[in-house]
Order: structure tokens, then C-alpha cells, then sequence
């Protein structure tokens, strides 16, 4: 039998993905969030920030982060600088503060094409999940597991799926712009 269900729990978890990319962008505000691309190189391996200390947003331009070893204060600085964050942190001691600088418009211009860029790219992602949902509906189809009207049922279904979170991309988008472009 054919499980739509899994098709949806995957189409979910790329809208998740997508949410948290989004959230990283830097607008105007400090976001702890904004953070959690960011990967340092501790211990031997790939760390994100958020384990390394304690984020922390004071004030609507600042971020702070307490880091927990002293060692690996250097380390996240060269990380948030190699980033395309665009900060500069200010260090004092184990306490990071990463003032939030006002965006200029031309940088706005910029963020917004790459919201819409990561909006297409989970598009895409959506749609492969639905060609893989019909692909396999097709397999079903030919080994006779399914009726040809349960194919289209399925088929009808899984569309829905897909136009629904194109939909949500697209608000996502679209507030995520709105955002940027607020001043």
C-alpha cells in the first residue's frame, strides 16, 4: 500500500529546514538564531555556536554570547568574521558582544534575492518529493498493488501536499521580505 503520510512528514521537515535558513538571515534585528550556520572548528570537529556558550539578546542591535572556555573565544570570532553575517564582534574577555549594524539598502537589494534564491531552492526540493511520491505510485501501479483510481486518488493527494507548501513558501517569502525591506 502506498503511504502518503511519509511524503508529507518530508515535505514538512524541508519547510522546517527552509524555516531555520530563513531565520538565520540577518535583518535588522539581533536574532540569537542568526547564529546557527555558523560553525566553529573545536575539539576536532564542527560546532555551532550555541554549544560553545550562552546567546543572549540585550538589546534589539546586540547580540551577546558568554563563552564557556576561554580557548575558544578566538575561534568563534574567526567564524562569525568568515561568516556572511557581516558582523564584527567586540571581545571582552569570555563575553563576545556582536553589535547589529543598521542595513544599508543596496545590502537589503541583496538579502532579498537571497531569500527568494533559498525559497526556489526549497520549491524544487518540494517538487522532487512529489515526483518521488508518483514515481513510486507508478512502480505500484505497474506490479498491480494499486488500482489505477487509487493512483489518482494518491496522485491528487500528494499534489495538494506540494501546493500547499509552495504556498507556504511563498508567504515565508514574501514576510521575510517584507521584513528586510522595513526599515
Amino acid at each position: 500500500m502506498f503511504d502518503d503520510i511519509s511524503y508529507k512528514t518530508k515535505m514538512s521537515k524541508t519547510i522546517d529546514v527552509f524555516t531555520k535558513e530563513l531565520n538565520s538571515l540577518r535583518t535588522g534585528r539581533a536574532n540569537a538564531s542568526m547564529l546557527d550556520l555558523v560553525k566553529v572548528e573545536v575539539y576536532g570537529q564542527k560546532m555551532p555556536i550555541n554549544q560553545l556558550g550562552t546567546i543572549t539578546t540585550p538589546e534589539a542591535r546586540t547580540i551577546n554570547i558568554q563563552v564557556w572556555d576561554i580557548n575558544n573565544v578566538h575561534l568563534i570570532d574567526s567564524a562569525i568574521k568568515k561568516s556572511e553575517l557581516g558582523l564584527n564582534p567586540q571581545i571582552e574577555g569570555q563575553i563576545m558582544r556582536l553589535p547589529i549594524p543598521d542595513l544599508n539598502e543596496e545590502r537589503r537589494v541583496e538579502i532579498k534575492k537571497i531569500i527568494k534564491s533559498m525559497g526556489e531552492k526549497c520549491k524544487v526540493s518540494i517538487r522532487n518529493i512529489r515526483r518521488e511520491a508518483n514515481d513510486d505510485l507508478k512502480k505500484l501501479l505497474k506490479s498491480k498493488s494499486i488500482s489505477e483510481d487509487e493512483e489518482k486518488k494518491f496522485e491528487n493527494i500528494i499534489q495538494d501536499y506540494t501546493d500547499s507548501n509552495i504556498n507556504i513558501i511563498d508567504q515565508k517569502v514574501s514576510t521575510k521580505e517584507k521584513e528586510i525591506m522595513t526599515i
